[in-house]
């Protein structure tokens, strides 16, 4: 089933939408994730930059082989019978669902629970910073 992309990625930033995500922001959330991890600004690492781009892209944080592997059908994957071929039930879509069955509103609230917890992480570390100079 093919998801709908504006169903992807950060949708909001404190509390105001974030719009199309620009080289800009992905450079500003990896200074932010340095900074949690106890670097300086100036110092964001690769590994930074990806998680800030999977972050607000809302890519998987999955390895390409692992997704390749979780896209397959489960009986190309394991067969605990084999030679059954048994049967295929339809599925009731719910436009209000995405591939793994969460409802927009819970993704919603997990995601503001995400970014409730980075700004708490950010500004405890810069805290420690202030503190330690």
């Amino acid at each position: 089933m093919q998801s709908n992309p504006l169903k992807q990625g950060i949708l909001t930033e404190n509390s105001v939408g974030i719009g199309t995500v620009t080289r800009k922001m992905v450079r500003e959330r990896a200074a932010e994730l340095a900074v949690i991890n106890g670097r300086s600004a100036q110092e964001a690492s690769r590994s930074d930059w990806d998680q800030a781009k999977r972050e607000l892209t809302g890519e998987p944080e999955m390895d390409p082989k692992e997704i390749i592997l979780e896209s397959a059908p489960e009986s190309d994957r394991w067969n605990p019978v084999p030679g059954s071929t048994g049967q295929k039930v339809s599925v009731a879509s719910n436009e209000d669902e995405d591939e793994e069955g969460q409802i927009d509103s819970v993704r919603l609230v997990e995601q503001g629970v995400e970014e409730a917890e980075h700004d708490q992480m950010l500004q405890a570390a810069r805290k420690t910073e202030k503190e330690t100079l």
